[in-house]
């Protein structure tokens, strides 16, 4: 089911030949429902603003696990997805929309345990020391991740979750030692469930994000109009205060 998120408004750029797709997401704090099932975060409303800016709409659809919803994106059947990394392989079947947001990917653990982890540099480490490991269960997550994630899946070192809240919920189990996703997104999930973590020093990623646009449903064309967009509203400042409220860095 779709809903016709954002309407046509008035804008320097031609509108988008048709409202583009995206699904709703379970990712705060930057794009998921409040209480009365709307789209709220710092994604969601960043996105709004440049759909607004370049007179194009925005087709919600409901949320999908994270493996289905990359499929679709793959097959044509969702047109954008939002803070995703630049990567190469990627490139291939997609789109990048120009930057709008940093993020930066770290682990944590229980707090009694950080003195056992404070030192972890990489993921080397957490292979030669045989330390489970918690993460998502798609996505990226910095180039030293992808250097070992084979490594540590045969060690039987990986266990994946589909959402934040479950594989914190496995922390507090100790079904891992480390848990690994997006920094700000952890402490969100952690704060709801009234749960302490305590970050390590090393990050595995620190990097922008941005809009990936399918190349079976959206024209080159078309993402032009939308970073054109976005260029507008950064020289204006409006997408500078939106992630202020938020706390989101660029």
């Amino acid at each position: 089911m779709w809903l016709l998120l954002l309407l046509n408004g008035p804008a320097q750029a031609a509108p988008c030949s048709r409202p583009l797709r995206i699904a709703m997401m379970e990712w705060p704090p930057y794009f998921f429902p409040n209480d009365k099932g709307e789209a709220v975060g710092a994604d969601i409303e960043l996105i709004r603003a440049v759909f607004k800016e370049a007179g194009c709409s925005l087709e919600l659809g409901e949320a999908v696990p994270r493996n289905r919803r990359y499929a679709m994106f793959k097959a044509g059947e969702l047109d954008i997805i939002p803070g995703a990394s630049d990567t190469a392989e990627r490139r291939e079947f997609a789109w990048f929309g120009r930057a709008y947001r940093m993020e930066t990917v770290s682990l944590f653990t229980l707090p009694a345990k950080l003195g056992l982890y404070r030192d972890v540099s990489g993921f080397q480490d957490v292979l030669a020391r045989r330390i489970p490991l918690l993460s998502l269960n798609a996505g990226w997550f910095g180039a030293d991740y992808e250097a070992y994630i084979g490594r540590l899946q045969e060690a039987r070192l990986s266990s994946t979750f589909e959402t934040f809240e479950k594989g914190l919920l496995m922390l507090a189990r100790e079904r891992g030692e480390l848990i690994m996703a997006d920094h700000a997104t952890l402490l969100f999930e952690a704060g709801r469930l009234k749960m302490e973590l305590a970050p390590l020093p090393y990050h595995p990623s620190n990097a922008p994000v941005h809009l990936m646009f399918s190349k079976k449903t959206v024209s080159e064309d078309e993402v032009q109009r939308l970073n054109a967009a976005q260029e507008r509203l950064e020289a204006r400042g409006v997408l500078r205060a939106i992630r202020a409220r938020y706390g989101v860095q660029y």
